[in-house]
C-alpha cells in the first residue's frame, strides 16, 4: 500500500485529490496539510511513501518545505499550478522526485505516484521543457562525470524508469551485466541511487 500525504492550501483540491487516490486499491491518504510548515510536521510524524506538494503554500512554500525535509525517505511529488514553470529546477535541485501541474489527467496522476514511489524521476512534459531551457541542463562544453558509451546508455535508460530486466533486454545482454553497469554508474557519479542518477541525467541533457 503506498501511503499519501496531501500539501495544499486549498480545501477542495485537498479533498478532490483525496477522494480519487483513496478510489485505488494500492493507495491510501494517511493525511493532509494545508502549508509547508504543517507538510513537514506531518512528514516526520506519519513517515508518508509519496508527499504531493503544491509550491503556493502559506506559512512555508514548496521550495522551502523540500529543504526541510531533505534526507528524509518520503518521495515528493510536486503537483502544481501551470504558472510555475521556473521553480521545475529548483524543486528538483531540493530534492523533489517528480513535477506536474494540476491540469494532469487523474489517471495519469495515479501513475506518476505509483512511478515516484518506486524509485522513478518523473517530469509533465511541460516542466521538463522549462529545465531544459533553463539552468537545469549543463551548458555545452561543461564538464562531466566521465562514462563509458554503454554506461551513458544505461544512464538513460535509468532516466526513462526502466528496470534492470528492461535495460538487459534492450541492450541484448545479461541482468548481471547491467547490474554491474549500473553500479560503476552509482559510483562514478557518486550517487547512491537510481533516482539521484536519473536527476544527473535529466540536469546534464542526457535524459
Amino acid at each position: 500500500m503506498i501511503r499519501v500525504l496531501i500539501a495544499d492550501d486549498h480545501p477542495v483540491v485537498r479533498q478532490g485529490l483525496r477522494t480519487f487516490l483513496d478510489l485505488q486499491d494500492d493507495i491510501t491518504v494517511v493525511g493532509e496539510a494545508g502549508d509547508g510548515a504543517r507538510a513537514v510536521e506531518l512528514v516526520r510524524e506519519l513517515a508518508p511513501d509519496v508527499l504531493l506538494l503544491d509550491l503556493r503554500m502559506p506559512v512555508l512554500d514548496g521550495l522551502g518545505t523540500l529543504g526541510e525535509l531533505t534526507g528524509a525517505a518520503t518521495r515528493v511529488l510536486v503537483l502544481t499550478s501551470v504558472g510555475d514553470k521556473a521553480d521545475v529546477s529548483p524543486a528538483m535541485r531540493a530534492g523533489a522526485s517528480g513535477f506536474l501541474y494540476k491540469d494532469v489527467d487523474p489517471v495519469a496522476l495515479v501513475r506518476a505516484v505509483r512511478a515516484v514511489h518506486g524509485g522513478q524521476v518523473l517530469l509533465a512534459p511541460e516542466a521538463a521543457e522549462a529545465m531544459l531551457a533553463g539552468d537545469g541542463v549543463a551548458p555545452a562544453g561543461a564538464s562531466l562525470v566521465p562514462l563509458t558509451d554503454r554506461e551513458r546508455e544505461v544512464l538513460k535508460l535509468i532516466a526513462a524508469g526502466r528496470s534492470n530486466r528492461e535495460i538487459a533486454r534492450r541492450l541484448a545482454v545479461a541482468e548481471k551485466t547491467v547490474k554491474t553497469h549500473v553500479s560503476n554508474v552509482l559510483m562514478k557519479l557518486g550517487v547512491q541511487d537510481r533516482t539521484q542518477a536519473a536527476l544527473y541525467a535529466v540536469r546534464n541533457g542526457l535524459a
